[in-house]
């Protein structure tokens, strides 16, 4: 098992190595792992030979965590040390550090060591703060809805209204690490009774509708101007799908209805236990494990890890053998988090054309923004100059961590000539060291610390000066700007 030594070593220079720093706060994970094993405190503080009460204390980050629990802990869920006692403190600083980029701030010499030091010391007192610019940021964009709704252009800002709601689901799925051992469980009885073909899974979902729930599917033909392509009639048991939908597509939109219908009730437990609020909050939570449980059900865990391993990762043969497209094949391959059976732990995002941010979650380490784009040298945004074509990169990041990273475009639209469709852009990456398990590391030379492209979170977080592709300064860097001379940045 591999030791974390600087747990070790902080203990050791404290004199009592039963007495661990506090700066790897892992209450939020021990009662996670706890929950996903279906343990309850007494069971779990039972088996690690400690009082219910402190370990209460423990998940609640109220008491540290000793070296020896780590120990029992690690070898109880099959961790690795070092996964269990990662810096949780670094995600707090590095969405500390996202919202103080803002213009805002512009006037207060705020510089990163400052941030470090507020979050070390009192991390209450930083995620309060963090709370404070979230609703400030949310209340910028109820003004400008209204202000759009006050000028008859109410249309133009509608993103505006779903953004808190959908930074709640996208904090819940993180939360959980995008693994729901529920929604797995029902996913497999579920495909059992209907005995889904993963080549040729139609028909069994056509027919398990049917029969389960009698719901009548129907292929119908796009309306003119009419862009629906799922809609489910209550009164009349009829699910309709659009034609214009690719087969993939099709599959995925009917799995998706059958998840409403037969695991609303976890959809619901999951949904309370995540604390996601009433109103649209929750039927975007509903609609998010919707989707889990449709991945889930057409590419079932075990034989689509099998096969992950066998291929290497390579999302195209993915794709052909359980029939599914490039983002649902993407997606999946972040969801395998199973204690005992896990994948390569991925992050993936999805942006548009103009930088906007639509769908992210990480595992891998890499600090996705909250707000507005990323650093422009992701190859997530250089996909774009290359549609359709797969582009890999190793990305050497300035808080020192290094990633290799795959991108490709989807289109998104239905019609016919003349519809409008929506390119994205899907960026999915992993730690470096996990790189040799994707095909797409061959040929790159992983081991060089030269090879890769220098890159940042976003400008106004990132210390490289010398980057051409610069936007803002950081927001620690006060300019001293000579008008006589330019070099390759304005805010050199």
């Amino acid at each position: 098992m591999f030791v974390n030594f600087w747990i070790l070593g902080v203990a050791a220079m404290a004199g009592d190595q039963k007495n661990v720093t506090n700066k790897a706060r892992l209450g939020g994970k021990i009662r996670r792992l706890r929950r996903n094993a279906g343990m309850s405190q007494a069971r779990l503080a039972g088996r690690l030979s400690i009082s219910a009460s402190y370990l209460n204390l423990i998940e609640h980050n109220r008491r540290n965590v000793t070296v020896a629990l780590l120990l029992k802990l690690t070898d109880m869920f099959g961790l690795e040390l070092a996964d269990l006692a990662k810096d949780d403190e670094g995600q707090l600083v590095a969405d500390l550090m996202e919202a103080f980029a803002d213009n805002l701030f512009d006037d207060h010499d705020v510089t990163t060591n400052d941030l470090r030091e507020l979050v070390s010391s009192t991390p209450t007192a930083a995620r309060a703060v963090l709370a404070l610019y979230r609703a400030y940021h949310s209340a910028q964009g109820d003004m400008r809805t209204l202000a759009a709704q006050v000028s008859d252009e109410a249309e133009a800002m509608l993103d505006f209204e779903s953004t808190q709601p959908a930074e709640q689901v996208s904090d819940f799925i993180q939360a959980n690490a995008n693994h729901f051992p529920d929604i797995e469980d029902e996913a497999e009885r579920i495909r059992a009774e209907a005995g889904l073909d993963s080549a040729d899974p139609a028909a069994g979902l056509v027919n398990y509708l049917q029969t389960a729930f009698g719901v009548r599917v129907a292929i119908l033909p796009p309306a003119p101007g009419f862009e629906t392509v799922r809609r489910f009639l209550a009164p009349s048991r009829t699910l309709e799908i659009s034609e214009a939908l690719p087969q993939p597509s099709r599959n995925f939109q009917i799995a998706h209805q059958l998840g409403l219908l037969a695991a609303s009730p976890v959809f619901e437990m999951l949904s309370k236990e995540g604390n996601l609020a009433e109103g649209e909050p929750r039927a975007l939570g509903r609609i998010a494990l919707a989707n889990y449980f449709a991945g889930a059900l057409l590419m079932p865990y075990e034989p689509f890890l099998d096969s992950a391993t066998a291929l290497r990762c390579d999302i195209e043969l993915l794709q052909h053998h359980f029939n599914v497209s490039f983002e649902q094949a993407c997606q999946r391959l972040t969801s395998l988090q199973r204690p005992g059976a896990q994948g390569v732990p991925f992050h993936m995002l999805r942006v548009d054309i103009a930088g906007n941010i639509s769908k992210r979650f990480t595992l891998s380490g890499l600090r996705i923004p909250r707000y507005g784009g990323a650093c422009p040298r992701w190859n997530v945004y250089s996909a774009f100059l290359s549609p359709g074509t797969i582009n890999a990169q190793i990305s050497r990041m300035s808080d020192g961590g290094s990633y290799f990273c795959i991108a490709r475009t989807v289109q998104k639209g239905v019609g016919g000539h003349g519809a409008p469709k929506s390119i994205l852009s899907i960026g999915l990456g992993c730690e470096l060291a996990y790189a040799r398990e994707l095909v797409y590391a061959d040929g790159f030379d992983l081991e060089s610390s030269e090879a890769g492209i220098a890159a940042g979170l976003q400008c106004r977080s990132c210390d490289r000066m010398e980057c051409r592709q610069r936007a803002f300064p950081p927001v620690y860097h006060r300019l001293n700007i000579d008008e006589n001379r330019r070099a390759v940045s304005a805010y050199v």
